[in-house]
């Protein structure tokens, strides 16, 4: 079912990507400068447009409602939006896979709900703080034709025992049929471009500034990053989690503080490109 093992050539072209990603957003960083970026509600919402159709890569958000809270997270809007436009500029400037843009050459990021039509029309759908969301009936109809139908679903950021029950039922409803498993070493979606031994702990800014830059946002609760997915019959990765640790805050914040980049940016960026690049091919 999966495949194992890489060549050392390709460990020599990981190492000097690795060097790449770190060289591409220092030259971005020194010529925008430090500073704190909007996020969350406050931020404009993009809407794909009827007739979008221009075959290029973008990441969709998926838009739900919370029925619950969590310490440090904004629901649906977490992370959003640069987030996915920093992803989508680094796959531009570390891959072949184009991208899709706006008319001032912004990664277009679109904002969609399960039963939005548009969802179909999204190859790659990102959702964070999903241990506050819940679906109804309808929603969940939508979200099991749109994940059979081919579609793909990454949930990240969402921390704890409380948040892992709140979504592991949610994803039950969806895909009832299917176990949720923890993604070995050897699977594919680690080797995809960069070799993933591990799957760093990424934490907000915030509580790694708070707390004498500790990884874990609940303490005993959250020990370690958990690497989950559920897969179809055939082993193609339907939903990707995420858990105990936000990996995209090493996209959005990459600008904000530089030992913040330095420490997250780098292995994150490996594991978002990992992740773009096997749900494409795959």
């Amino acid at each position: 079912m999966y495949r194992g093992g890489v060549t050392r050539a390709r460990g020599r072209l990981v190492a000097a990507t690795s060097l790449l990603v770190c060289g591409l957003a220092a030259s971005a960083l020194a010529q925008r400068g430090w500073g704190r970026i909007p996020e969350g509600y406050g931020v404009p919402i993009q809407r794909m447009p009827s007739d979008y159709s221009d075959g290029t890569f973008a990441i969709c958000k998926l838009m739900y409602r919370s029925v619950r809270s969590e310490w440090l997270g904004m629901g649906w809007a977490t992370d959003y939006p640069y987030a996915a436009i920093n992803l989508m500029t680094r796959v531009s400037e570390l891959t072949k896979t184009p991208v899709s843009r706006n008319d001032a050459g912004e990664p277009n990021h679109w904002v969609v709900t399960a039963t939005d039509p548009a969802l179909f029309r999204c190859p790659y759908v990102m959702a964070a703080d999903v241990g506050t969301l819940h679906w109804s009936d309808a929603e969940v109809e939508r979200m099991r034709a749109y994940l059979l139908k081919g579609g793909f679903l990454w949930v990240d950021d969402f921390w704890g025992t409380p948040a892992w029950q709140q979504w592991s039922r949610e994803i039950t409803r969806v895909l009832p049929e299917y176990p949720i498993f923890d993604i070995p070493a050897d699977h594919p979606i680690r080797h995809t471009l960069y070799n993933l031994d591990e799957i760093p702990q990424v934490t907000a800014i915030q509580n790694w500034r708070g707390s004498g830059f500790s990884t874990s946002e609940r303490g005993s609760d959250s020990p370690h990053p958990n690497f989950r997915a559920i897969a179809d019959e055939k082993g193609r990765i339907l939903v990707l989690m995420t858990h105990n640790t936000d990996i995209a805050d090493s996209w959005e914040r990459e600008g904000e503080d530089r030992e913040y980049f330095l420490q997250f940016s780098p292995k994150g960026y490996s594991v978002g490109l990992n992740v773009v690049l096997y749900a494409l091919t795959h």
